[in-house]
């Protein structure tokens, strides 16, 4: 049933695209003058490799403040672990970002970035960063981060704001600071692909009271005017309205999808409709039939970008189902997500085989 909304939902949406063009010409008097046409935002997509690779976090993090803070930015994890993307022939890592580290540590946050660009461009990988998140735990705090529960997945990861906080407006001029501080000074490094803005808004229950920040977050984008594009990627087709605003407002569409082949390949099809270049963030649940094996290569031959979720099995447990946790911590016979483990093996041999193969990279 929840399918049928969804492809009912989606052909709404295609159904809108001429008023979803008229919105945007008439807002180029206002807030949303730059919102990137069709024409412009494929001929950057034209202008750019396939776009391949995975959402990134060292092994040696539980969430992303333990990515950030200064006292556990790991520079060599992250950089051995790049370069096993590099070796598969990833050229794009997908990267969450945490106000909270920005505000413990302004100018060193910016700086840390910098460094992890840097590793990133040594690597030939662009990057894509994820400002907002409304998954997982709701209450972040800066400082030393929790050990991971055994055999539970994502049980560090951190909303950001968290909630209530991406509820209450009064929190809009802090979160204003931190969006055009970091957008700003990266506005035209060409070591970045793509601003995505909110991940997953109105996940956790949250719902429609996430729309508000959503809708804040393109406003400070814009006037801070990037070089790069920015989007924030449909993946609850029953949030109509947000849904809606999502496409309208971002320069390429991007979606998550961990769903079959044959469900998948639905899903572009219907988003095709919108006239833009497409970029799947998250895909790749082996045990909801999500593989490597079946949606890489329908992602390549419909020239959608592909970004897996994740790389290295690591403190963020990701190896194990979103419901199906293992106390006990043993490895599940068949991984929920990732690739490599921290020696630098592989879970399954066959995968990157065909990853090299259909990104050219030599087996």
């Amino acid at each position: 049933m929840m399918r049928m909304v969804f492809i009912f939902g989606l052909f709404l949406l295609g159904s809108c695209q001429q008023k979803v063009e008229t919105t945007t010409a008439v807002s180029a008097k206002t807030t949303m003058a730059q919102v990137w046409a069709a024409e412009k935002a494929q001929s950057w997509y034209d202008r750019q490799k396939w776009i391949v690779g995975a959402n990134f976090i060292p092994s040696s993090a539980i969430n992303q403040l333990e990515m950030w803070q200064a006292d556990s930015f790991d520079t060599t994890t992250i950089s051995k672990e790049l370069g096993w993307a590099r070796d598969i022939g990833f050229n794009t890592i997908r990267v969450y970002l945490h106000h909270k580290a920005w505000e413990a540590d302004k100018s060193g946050f910016i700086n840390r970035i910098d460094q992890y660009l840097s590793i990133a461009d040594a690597n030939g990988i662009k990057t894509i960063f994820v400002i907002f998140d409304d998954c997982w735990n709701k209450d972040g705090k800066t400082g030393p981060q929790p050990a991971p529960k055994p055999g539970v997945h994502n049980s560090g990861w951190l909303q950001d704001p968290g909630d209530p906080y991406s509820k209450d407006s009064a929190n809009f001029p802090q979160l204003e600071l931190y969006v055009k501080a970091v957008i700003g000074h990266f506005k035209d490094d060409q070591r970045i692909l793509l601003w995505d803005l909110y991940n997953e808004p109105g996940n956790s229950g949250k719902g429609e009271s996430s729309l508000p920040l959503l809708t804040k977050a393109f406003t400070w984008a814009r006037e801070v005017n990037p070089s790069q594009p920015v989007s924030a990627g449909l993946y609850d087709w029953n949030q109509e309205k947000m849904n809606r605003f999502m496409i309208e407002h971002s320069d390429v569409i991007t979606y998550h999808d961990y769903d079959d082949e044959a469900w998948h390949r639905r899903v572009i099809e219907v988003l095709k409709t919108h006239g833009k270049p497409m970029i799947c963030t998250e895909y790749m649940a082996r045990t909801r039939g999500s593989k490597f094996e079946n949606i890489l290569p329908l992602l390549k031959e419909k020239k959608v970008g592909a970004i897996n979720w994740g790389l290295v099995a690591g403190k963020t447990n990701t190896i194990y189902a979103w419901d199906a946790p293992m106390p006990d911590g043993k490895e599940p016979q068949v991984w929920f997500h990732d690739i490599f483990r921290k020696d630098g093996s592989v879970f399954d041999p066959r995968e990157t085989t065909l990853i090299k193969s259909l990104t050219g990279k030599n087996p």
